[in-house]
């Protein structure tokens, strides 16, 4: 596949999303990098200029805290890694304060976890703060929120967050800017003879095999993640890229049209905001493990789940809870929105639509999830 014939979908991307590794803000000893900062600043105060509308998702407050502190090494603990965000938080608004500042530019600042996003209202609220910001020609700088996040509610990697922030405000490109010039066969850092990967055209399991550990003690994240990303906003119907933060002029070269990095193409459709919601943004209350035959309805003909083709019901849900459907193998190809409880579809699973008023007295729904409550999760 050539790259050279998507060239038209980079350059015309209105509306993007940006983000800046810890790695790529960073020197080797904690500290930021402030000429690679303001480069950056430069380029995407360009891009706002030239009429994009520009997201920046940032990592660099715990390099900033660490900065600060003299540390030399990533803190360990939750408790560490907070109190370093929490001093760093501050030091890196102010400086891309005066940076964007230089330029004309207007910012602003949103702290996000990830129950922000699991929960639907708050979830539109974000969005809504958003577009809003991109109206009044702002460029939005968004983190998570480290200081007060715990595992339960953390991204863990920032790379998760800029994919979610991407379907929230329905970007047209996803930009991830690394300490890696893209996707290869394998860690080049360790095979030689690894191969650079110019177009993705699905994320399969050769693709997430391709994918090595983190390259950098400063960044939370690796290639794993960035591909998991890759994953929420192809299936949302946005293409990303992986490209070298330091390489010099990277984004107006991108934007240009430049083959940097690695082009992850997306899925030709994109779904409706509340069906992007339910793949990557809900909290899964269930699971619902299906037959092959199933599976094959509510992927290759857009079916919804009936009753008859499921197999096993795990997870103390409710009706109206969002629930992962599974294959037989346990592997989650789907989300969706349930019309029954666990309780009744261990009654239920296995029988012909017709037979649930016998089974449960009642009959609420034909379809277990109905297809405009699901979304494939490929």
């Amino acid at each position: 596949m050539e790259r050279a014939a998507y060239t038209n979908l980079i350059k015309n991307a209105s509306r993007i999303v940006i983000k800046v590794g810890s790695s790529t803000l960073s020197h080797k000893n904690g500290k930021l990098n402030l000429s690679r900062m303001e480069s950056l600043v430069r380029e995407i105060s360009d891009l706002n200029n030239r009429g994009k509308e520009i997201v920046l998702v940032s990592s660099g407050a715990i390099a900033a805290g660490m900065g600060k502190l003299n540390l030399t090494e990533r803190p360990k603990t939750i408790p560490q890694k907070q109190a370093a965000a929490a001093i760093g938080q501050g030091i890196l608004m102010q400086l891309y304060e005066k940076f964007f500042a230089e330029y004309g530019q207007t910012i602003a600042q949103l702290l996000l976890t990830k129950d922000d996003m699991t929960h639907r209202q708050r979830f539109l609220n974000g969005r809504n703060t958003l577009l809003e910001l991109l109206k009044m020609s702002t460029i939005p700088i968004v983190n998570e929120n480290d200081t007060i996040a715990v595992d339960e509610i953390k991204f863990g990697d920032n790379d998760t967050l800029a994919a979610l922030v991407a379907v929230l405000i329905d970007a047209d490109l996803l930009i991830l800017l690394s300490d890696i010039s893209g996707l290869y066969t394998a860690d080049p850092r360790k095979d030689k003879n690894a191969c650079f990967l110019s177009i993705i055209d699905a994320v399969d399991e050769t693709v997430e095999n391709a994918a090595g550990a983190a390259g950098s003690k400063l960044g939370s994240g690796g290639m794993q993640t960035k591909i998991s990303a890759a994953k929420i906003v192809n299936n949302g119907g946005i293409p990303m890229i992986i490209a070298d933060g330091s390489e010099s002029n990277v984004l107006r070269r991108l934007s240009d049209g430049e083959e940097l990095g690695t082009l992850f193409l997306a899925r030709e459709l994109k779904p409706h905001l509340r069906k992007s919601w339910i793949a990557f943004g809900s909290s899964v209350s269930g699971t619902i493990m299906v037959d092959d035959g199933a599976k094959k309805a509510l992927i290759e003909k857009g079916k919804s789940l009936l009753p008859s083709g499921i197999i096993e019901a795990d997870g103390d849900f409710s009706a109206g809870g969002v629930v992962s459907i599974v294959d037989e193998h346990r592997r989650e190809f789907a989300r969706g929105v349930t019309n029954y409880a666990q309780q009744e579809l261990e009654k239920i699973m296995g029988a012909k639509s017709k037979d649930i008023s016998k089974i449960l007295g009642y009959k609420a729904y034909d379809e277990v999830v109905h297809r405009d409550n699901l979304s494939l999760r490929l």
